[in-house]
């Protein structure tokens, strides 16, 4: 009689818990879920030992590990992002302190002709002429006044160091076709020197057009003097030069001019019968290449990139916090009806 009054019992807990879950309120919007939650079920004592480890990992249990383990790797993915943002800004500030040389070349096939000047001293200048593809005829009467075939512009100006010295330059029309290989061959005579070594100097600038135009011709020179280097070439020689031309844009946005040499020295064969004391300078002047270098600094980073990439950061940022901020309410709401169910049950049961 015992047993059946048990059993009578455990039927009718059976079907008041059935009923609660097919019929579930709830305070703040008065909606369950429709599905069982086998975790709030009682169960026969015969049934206990068997449905124990499924009640323990029930579905339930297994959503609140699975919320847990995605709101760890999003906040992983947070901190990710937050690093990629302080790595982009510092990569950023560097870039704009240390900007990127840039080498860039133009090819042209006529030069605009640089000017060429000598400071020859004694030296007297007894031939200029042009010849093109590398091809310099034999010497006639070397040592004798020839044809002078090139713009030539003498000029007297004082030294821009020192304020006080004349100098005297003479100043020649340098090569201009490229493609033509054009050159420029000069034979300077020295009657005699007292000193131990013989030279002539010489600066380039870049446009002897300029230097014809300019109505201060004297300043014109003292300023190229001042902003280009000098070179010498020996008597005794064919000195021959190979220029190319080289210009750097400044953060200014100004523009400067500097010319490349490349030389090479022939010793000249003096073949005149009688022994003399002079020098004789031979000189050629021929561009290198038909490529102008342009050097320039700029700025590798761009605003706009760094911009869009930080949106993108920032996107990823706010989904990953709403993310995380849904799956804790999910979580505190799926506890609360757990909790709910449960306080029910065991209202019931009481």
């Amino acid at each position: 009689m015992r047993r059946q009054e048990v059993s009578a019992s455990y039927r009718e807990l059976s079907e008041d818990v059935e009923q609660v879950s097919e019929n579930p309120t709830d305070e703040g919007g008065g909606e369950m879920e429709d599905h069982e939650d086998t975790s709030s079920v009682i169960l026969p004592e015969s049934e206990l030992g068997t449905s124990a480890p499924y009640l323990r990992f029930s579905k339930t249990c297994l959503k609140n590990v699975f919320s847990v383990i995605l709101l760890f790797i999003y906040l992983l993915l947070m901190a990710v992002a937050v690093f990629l943002v302080y790595q982009t800004i510092t990569d950023f500030r560097e870039k704009l302190k240390h900007p990127v040389m840039s080498v860039s070349y133009k090819e042209v096939s006529l030069y605009d002709a640089p000017g060429i000047a000598f400071y020859p001293g004694k030296a007297r200048l007894l031939s200029c002429k042009h010849h093109y593809y590398d091809h310099i005829p034999p010497l006639i009467n070397p040592g004798q006044p020839g044809d002078i075939e090139c713009s030539t512009q003498r000029i007297n100006y004082t030294d821009p160091f020192t304020n006080q010295t004349m100098k005297y330059a003479l100043v020649v029309q340098g090569p201009r076709d490229v493609k033509k290989k054009e050159l420029v061959f000069l034979q300077f005579h020295l009657n005699g020197t007292d000193q131990d070594f013989s030279a002539i100097d010489y600066l380039l600038f870049s446009s002897f057009q300029e230097f014809i135009n300019s109505p201060e011709k004297a300043e014109f020179m003292k300023d190229c003097e001042s902003s280009y280097s000098s070179w010498k070439f020996s008597g005794g020689f064919r000195t021959w030069v190979k220029m190319s031309l080289v210009k750097t844009k400044e953060e200014d946005g100004s523009e400067t001019v500097e010319f490349k040499q490349e030389t090479s020295v022939v010793n000249y064969i003096d073949q005149r019968t009688k022994p003399r004391s002079d020098q004789l300078f031979f000189v050629v002047f021929e561009w290198k290449d038909p490529f102008i270098q342009t050097v320039q600094d700029i700025i590798t980073a761009n605003p706009w990139n760094m911009i869009a990439l930080l949106c993108g950061i920032f996107l990823a940022l706010f989904k990953a916090a709403d993310f995380a901020k849904l799956s804790v309410k999910w979580m505190i709401k799926i506890r609360k009806r757990h909790l709910k169910r449960r306080s029910q049950v065991m209202n019931h049961i009481s």
